[in-house]
């Protein structure tokens, strides 16, 4: 099921999220602390007291996703049209995802429609000092278009993540507040069948000799199955 996320605030707290050890949160005023490493599948941290809305996006290594661009039956006995579990598309090719948000359900085409690379300045405003040191940010823009009949409102797409050469996963920023380089708003008022919103998710390289070269979905339900069967956009 797609992540639920808490309103976005002024007060905007950042999680970076390292793929399979720990996550580590920071926040604007600088003070950060460090979660202990995990000893099973992560999963999203508690909000820290002094900071509503905190939170870290969970990471997982993942696999190159195989095949080609196409449509087949989704999991869970989803109706023919879904993209398929595994599937890799073209950047700027859409798949048909079944979408949940709490207790609204619907149907969106999901695009990445480009990775952008960044400087690591840009990541100056988020104050996560050392731990981002010689990483490079990038930025997967991608769009969402309601083709389902459920008004899609206020819900947020996420779980988007960047891909590195390799076909493992880039380490994650996720940002509550306000990012102008790169934002995520939540879906608007009125998201009804035919209306589309653009987004955009941060994705860090680990130096400059590496690049993030595509991404990679993975929302429910294609997270209810092995890594290798999550939707990837090369």
């Amino acid at each position: 099921m797609s992540t639920i996320r808490m309103k976005r605030t002024t007060l905007g707290a950042v999680g970076l999220a390292v793929a399979g050890t720990l996550s580590l949160t920071g926040c604007k005023d600088g003070n950060e602390e460090i979660a202990p490493a995990q000893s099973s599948a992560p999963s999203a941290q508690p909000s820290q007291p002094t900071q509503p809305s905190q939170s870290a996006q969970p990471s997982s290594p993942a696999s190159p996703g195989g095949g080609t661009g196409g449509a087949g039956e989704a999991p869970g006995g989803a109706a023919a049209g879904m993209a398929k579990p595994g599937t890799t598309f073209k950047i700027g090719e859409a798949a048909t995802v079944p979408f949940t948000y709490g207790k609204t359900s619907g149907t969106i085409a999901l695009t990445v429609t480009a990775v952008e690379q960044g400087q690591p300045a840009d990541l100056e405003p988020l104050k996560l000092g050392d731990k981002v040191k010689g990483m490079i940010p990038y930025y997967i823009r991608y769009s969402v278009k309601n083709v389902g009949t459920t008004d899609l409102a206020y819900s947020s797409v996420g779980h988007i993540k960047g891909l590195l050469p390799d076909g493992s996963e880039a380490q994650g920023v996720s940002v509550i507040g306000k990012f102008e380089k790169c934002k995520d708003d939540s879906l608007p008022k009125g998201f009804t069948n035919g209306q589309t919103q653009t987004s955009c998710a941060i994705a860090l390289a680990p130096s400059a000799e590496t690049k993030v070269v595509g991404a990679e979905y993975w929302g429910n339900p294609y997270n209810n199955l092995n890594n290798s069967k999550n939707l990837y956009w090369k």
